[in-house]
């Protein structure tokens, strides 16, 4: 088989509608827009949620829930994704993209959580720190920087 072979289904093409060509073609005169009214203007027809005056389903509707636009958003990193650096290595956001941890420093920054051990002592610089990862990173002998 060759592209020149395909030939399409039949039945499937069909012919285009030539409107306005007088009213021997059967779609002369309005065109098949019907007699007059809104639809058979040009540029006629309403919106998309129009329901003829009825007020429309989107405004029917609760608005539900709270949207802070104030909160800060922080990439989260718990202290035992650490353990993959080297003793006594500096630990910048720039760091943890470079290693693939997060894949774009958040507006608010990195914020380390305290969910399991440190095995190495580190110089961690970040934007936030949960009490308990301040206090785990310091009994291994490392410090919390706050950027």
């Amino acid at each position: 088989m060759n592209l020149h072979d395909l030939k399409p289904e039949r039945n499937s093409k069909q012919k285009r509608k030539r409107v306005g060509r007088g009213m021997g073609s059967g779609r002369g005169y309005t065109s098949g827009r019907g007699a007059n009214g809104q639809n058979a203007r040009s540029g006629g027809g309403v919106r998309l949620t129009f329901e003829g005056g009825q007020t429309p389903l989107f405004r029917r509707l609760p608005k539900r829930g709270f949207n802070n636009r104030f909160k800060k958003e922080f990439n989260e990193i718990n202290i035992y994704q650490l353990n993959r650096f080297e003793e006594n290595e500096d630990i910048t956001p720039e760091k943890l993209v470079a290693s693939g941890m997060i894949d774009r420093i958040a507006k608010a920054g990195v914020k380390i959580l305290g969910n399991g051990e440190v095995e190495k002592s580190f110089n961690v610089k970040a934007n936030a720190f949960t009490k308990s990862a301040r206090e785990k990173i310091e009994a291994a002998g490392g410090k919390a920087e706050v950027i």
